[in-house]
């Protein structure tokens, strides 16, 4: 279905095991906004990737586009509230988030949303997770990266003030990397997967995120 992953040596033959969250690394964006990283916090993660590439019913969506009708360039997933994940390491995965973020969140992550980008043509445009209390309350969305790195962009939501004009950061995420976004980071930074060119290999991401946020 995708491209051909190109396996990490340490992935290969490793049982799927989550890392200690405490080892989260935490960026202050502006405003509110923050982003924690963990690289390689699921180890196994190619075995994770081969699982959910075949396992998964994934959907191709199309959508408007101003006056035309076109495909959406990655396929999808999703899981509501007390759904088994396909894997089961995912849903340990969501529970050490719920419990490690507790105290910040107030509440548990509670569906899973997939994207399968099969090669550097598939991407996500700019935008902020704000379909529901996103739009409205600081929140969190957790994204747990298998396959081959693609990086994740992160600016300034344009009419903010949340940092320097033009100021982008940049996240390679796969082969196991968590990247959590906190605090106002949907309502006042943009987070997108550009496309990419050259050889790119496969990669899916799966979101966390709690109740009513989209």
């Amino acid at each position: 279905m995708g491209g051909e992953l190109q396996g990490s040596l340490l992935d290969a033959f490793a049982d799927p095991l989550l890392g200690d969250l405490r080892g989260v690394v935490r960026a202050e964006l502006g405003r509110g906004a923050w982003v924690d990283v963990l690289p390689g916090w699921l180890t196994g993660a190619d075995q994770v990737y081969e699982r959910l590439a075949r396992e998964v019913p994934w959907q191709a969506e199309r959508r408007q586009m101003y006056d035309r009708v076109v495909d959406v360039p990655r396929l999808l997933g999703f899981y509501g509230e007390d759904a088994e994940l396909p894997v089961p390491i995912l849903d340990e995965a969501r529970d050490a988030l719920s419990a490690h973020y507790a105290d910040e969140l107030g509440e548990p992550f509670r569906t899973a949303g997939l994207c399968f980008y099969r090669d550097g043509r598939d991407s996500v445009a700019w935008h902020g997770d704000r379909i529901g209390r996103g739009n409205h309350e600081d929140t969190m969305v957790a994204i747990l990266s298998v396959g081959e790195p693609r990086v994740l962009a992160l600016r300034p939501r344009p009419g903010t003030s949340s940092g320097p004009v033009g100021s982008t950061v940049r996240y390679p995420l796969g082969h196991g990397d968590l990247i959590v976004m906190g605090g106002s980071c949907q309502r006042t930074w943009e987070h997108a997967i550009p496309k990419a060119s050259g050889r790119v290999g496969p990669r899916i991401s799966i979101q966390f995120r709690p109740r009513g946020v989209r």
